[in-house]
């Protein structure tokens, strides 16, 4: 990576020394401000009650930086699944992107450097490390390690179980399109009352794989588009994606004070999906998940083939209109919940889980073994190719089916 040149880095100064703008203005660097603050009325939202207060938000990811200002107070003791024996509040990312600091500054960030915010600032976020493929291990993760961060975010009083990660499946070598324990403990996270968000992934230019646990059902998978509501060329498309939201030039925040990236990816576009469901939860405590989920999908903003597709899925999320939407408007099918239902009630129904199938009991690879949430772009057009292909990852090892990522990055100092 290049570091900034000298004119460029006087441009980058004189843009954090600006004043800060109006409280009504987007927030967020005036290379990349936050636009669907503006187009979503975020502020007005806020002040309303809508702004993620009494809803915690597990993000399943690199881990938080907990210590950075903008998070302060707000990240929860956690849980470490990589083996580092960490509360889950140090981000452990091998690359200064810092995945998980970032999707948690999208959640619940302060404004602070470069006018980055959050879209649900009084939500708490519940951090839960997993071995990515990016990570600094310094032990071994457990076994089924994928399945076990489901669970405990669960059972820790998580709302909303955000995960901007995931891994291609393989059809030639995998039974099922998702494992059956993260299948299992995506349904003890419903039975619980929670909502579970994954990425659908970055890879429609690179065989479009099915991608877990965004094909898991009872998943919310969700795609990216643009400033003009069309979908990314990157996001990948599936017939069971169920919305899209913000996913190109966002920026976000990094586990190193006073220092911020500008990126794309499904990876943002979960994680803002996960602070939109904590705002519209807010507003509206009392109701269940399936009626906060209702509100989403009945409002989402059709902009392809009348109905579902494999770009758009429902509609592009709009949390205004979902908050705004009156109960009577949101009742009915819910597509994602409903999917799930006959297994939930199965699962019920057993006194305990069987065993996996035979042909399927192995040893769950790390979700994330690429970044879904790929490319950050900080502000001096520095680039990121992180290696995709066939590779394994040590005794979690997950077969890659992705080309190469690429990962654009403008540093903000």
């Amino acid at each position: 990576m290049r570091r900034l040149g000298s004119l460029l880095a006087a441009a980058v100064l004189a843009l954090v020394v600006l004043p800060p703008a109006p409280a009504t203005a987007t927030p967020g660097p005036r290379s990349a401000p936050e636009w669907w603050f503006d187009s979503w009325h975020v502020h007005e939202l806020w002040a309303g009650g809508a702004d993620g207060r009494g809803i915690t938000v597990a993000v399943l990811d690199s881990g938080v930086q907990a210590d950075i200002p903008e998070l302060r107070g707000k990240v929860l003791p956690g849980a470490d699944f990589i083996g580092n024996g960490s509360d889950g509040r140090t981000d452990y990312d091998s690359d200064e992107f810092s995945h998980g600091t970032a999707m948690a500054s999208l959640i619940a960030a302060d404004r602070g450097f470069a006018d980055i915010e959050g879209l649900a600032p009084a939500a708490k976020i519940l951090p839960v490390a997993v071995p990515l493929a990016s990570v600094v291990r310094r032990g071994e993760p457990p076994k089924n390690a994928t399945a076990r961060s489901i669970r405990y975010a669960a059972d820790h009083g998580a709302r909303i179980i955000s995960m901007s990660l995931g891994g291609p499946r393989n059809e030639r070598e995998d039974r099922v399109p998702c494992p059956q324990s993260i299948q299992d403990a995506v349904l003890h996270a419903i039975g619980k009352g929670a909502l579970v968000v994954a990425a659908s992934g970055n890879s429609a230019g690179s065989g479009n794989p099915v991608e877990e646990p965004g094909v898991c059902l009872g998943v919310v998978s969700v795609g990216a588009v643009d400033s003009r509501l069309e979908v990314t060329e990157f996001s990948s498309r599936h017939r069971y994606l169920t919305v899209t939201a913000p996913g190109s030039d966002i920026a976000t925040l990094t586990r190193e004070s006073g220092s911020a990236f500008v990126g794309n990816g499904t990876s943002h576009a979960t994680a803002l999906t996960s602070g939109a469901l904590a705002l519209i939860w807010s507003k509206y405590p009392r109701e269940n998940a399936r009626q906060i989920l209702n509100r989403l999908l009945a409002t989402a903003i059709d902009r392809g083939p009348k109905g579902r597709d494999s770009a758009y899925g429902i509609g592009v999320i709009d949390p205004a209109a979902a908050i705004a939407a009156r109960p009577a408007g949101t009742a009915g099918a819910n597509p994602v919940l409903d999917g799930a239902a006959p297994l939930l009630a199965l699962a019920r129904a057993r006194a305990k889980p069987p065993a996996p199938p035979a042909a399927v009991a192995r040893r769950d690879a790390p979700l994330g073994e690429y970044r879904i949430g790929s490319p950050p772009s900080r502000l001096d057009s520095r680039f990121y190719l992180l290696a995709g292909g066939s590779a394994g990852f040590g005794a979690l090892a997950l077969v890659l089916a992705a080309a190469v990522r690429q990962r654009r990055a403008s540093r903000l100092r």
